[in-house]
């Protein structure tokens, strides 16, 4: 099947334009959270948190957390990063097994435990790399397509095989298919400088279904504002491709997203920090003001009990990750620091619901 074909394929040909999308952020978008957001604010697509394929195929089991979901999440797409293509490819026969609806590869991380090792975003420095570990992850899912499975990926353990063999046979009969699924690619305006001419050219040449593009480059991290125009020029150089653009950086609301894709044509917009606490943020007509502590704090728990349900039978299982979605939640009322400071303190569910309770929020 060629790749244009996989393409008009995939759930994104049959997403309505605009779609608003839930940004794949590094120990944050995990199970429970996409669940939430899912559940009461239903972004039109949500990405796991990134995965190694370095590790992933050096027998690191971690990634298999990251690859929890379920039905209420999609169209969902795996996120994974790294720097060598044969890996590439053989995660994405595991992406496809495990039953995803997409895989992103991300190309736009600025973290320097990643970038340093030629990762994330500093592919935009190796052009090169960037097209043939596209091309790897398109070879994997063509791979799946013809019938390979996890059995046939000689850098995957049996320990791993074995966890994914046991999930594809969980999935209903049409994800135990051997369907296709569309690469897409999530990355940033540049690495030093702004450099989208060059770079997103580069990029379109390997015919990725989706482009996601942050609005700042490496150097910048999260500071500073997003450069809108700048993904503006995006569309401009795609205009005669299949490829869509989607922006990302400093969006507030849906209302804000709406009016950038008004202003600069894009696709799809993906919310990141805004909705850390606020799942509601992807709802039409959305106001802080008509959303309860009382309905925050009820919410909050319902994460705290998700989070423990998810991991809680880990043999390293901590309850620290879910102390700062706690935070996130609390806010906007007289009390809330005071409540916040209880809350971080927090080991589980019932301690959460103590506090909530003893502050009437519950």
């Amino acid at each position: 099947m060629q790749i244009d074909q996989i393409n008009n394929l995939s759930f994104w040909s049959k997403l309505k334009k605009p779609f608003i999308g839930l940004s794949p952020m590094d120990g944050v978008t995990d199970h429970p959270y996409r669940y939430i957001q899912k559940k009461y604010g239903q972004p039109d697509v949500v990405y796991t948190e990134f995965a190694t394929v370095e590790g992933f195929c050096r027998g690191v089991t971690t990634p298999l957390k990251d690859f929890i979901f379920d039905e209420s999440q999609r169209p969902i797409i795996a996120q994974i990063y790294g720097r060598t293509s044969q890996f590439f490819r053989e995660t994405a026969i595991v992406i496809c097994q495990l039953g995803f609806d997409g895989v992103d590869l991300n190309m736009g991380c600025p973290a320097k435990s990643v970038a340093n090792g030629g990762s994330g975003a500093a592919l935009i420095n190796t052009p090169k790399l960037a097209q043939k570990i596209i091309k790897a992850t398109q070879a994997g899912v063509q791979d799946w397509i013809n019938g390979k499975t996890v059995n046939d990926c000689e850098n995957i353990t049996s320990k791993i095989a074995q966890e994914v063999k046991k999930r594809h046979l969980k999935l209903s009969q049409t994800y135990q298919q051997h369907r296709s699924i569309p690469v897409s690619v999530k990355t940033r305006v540049g690495f030093d400088s702004k450099i989208i001419e060059q770079w997103l050219p580069t990029l379109l040449e390997t015919n990725p279904v989706a482009i996601a593009i942050h609005g700042r480059t490496l150097r910048q991290g999260y500071g500073g504002k997003a450069d809108w125009e700048t993904i503006g020029k995006a569309v401009e150089i795609a205009k005669n491709t299949s490829t869509l653009i989607i922006g990302n950086g400093d969006i507030a609301s849906k209302t804000q997203a709406l009016e950038k894709v008004a202003q600069y044509g894009i696709d799809g917009v993906l919310i990141g920090r805004a909705s850390f606490g606020n799942p509601w943020v992807f709802n039409d007509n959305f106001s802080q003001e008509k959303i309860t502590i009382q309905q925050k704090a009820q919410v909050a728990l319902e994460h705290a009990w998700l989070h423990e349900k998810t991991f809680g039978k880990n043999e390293k299982y901590s309850f620290l990750p879910m102390r700062k979605h706690l935070g996130w939640y609390i806010r906007g009322f007289d009390q809330a620091k005071e409540v916040r400071q209880k809350l971080v303190m927090t080991n589980n569910s019932q301690e959460v619901k103590e506090i909530l309770t003893q502050y009437k929020l519950l």
